[in-house]
């Protein structure tokens, strides 16, 4: 069975996240792709999105496993785990020492005009924060 094309934009940008390439994840996504942060806003935009993850890779080096892919017309969603390590203190999160976590997680995806248009991620937060404290 081949993959649809919303599948194959989804592995695409997880193959370039665990390559920590970030013009190959921005060469998925939609111009005014919609990223709707866990337990936090959203932000329009690919520069938003470049901004967004230039802050994450400053505070944590991560890598995803397990990523199953799931696929419906145009949507698509994920469950993978998250594996990593805390680099730099983020904001009021605990303090950054080294720690090292893996905890499972989920995305939303969307297409329009090829290239993914929305990307709404979700993991525990408790559970991210037991893990590193």
């Amino acid at each position: 069975m081949s993959q649809s094309n919303i599948e194959s934009l989804i592995a695409s940008y997880f193959d370039a996240f665990n390559r920590h390439d970030l013009e190959g994840m921005l060469a998925t996504l939609h111009p005014d792709i919609q990223h709707d942060i866990n337990e936090s806003g959203s932000e329009i935009g690919k520069a938003a999105f470049e901004k967004f993850k230039a802050h994450m890779d400053t505070c944590y080096k991560e890598q995803i496993t397990d990523l199953v892919i799931f696929s419906n017309g145009n949507r698509g969603a994920v469950e993978f785990t998250c594996s990593g390590e805390y680099l730099k203190t983020d904001g009021n999160l605990p303090e950054a020492k080294g720690q090292t976590y893996s905890i499972p997680a989920a995305a939303f995806f969307e297409e329009k005009d090829g290239l993914l248009s929305r990307v709404t991620s979700y993991y525990n937060l408790k559970n991210w924060i037991a893990a590193v404290s």
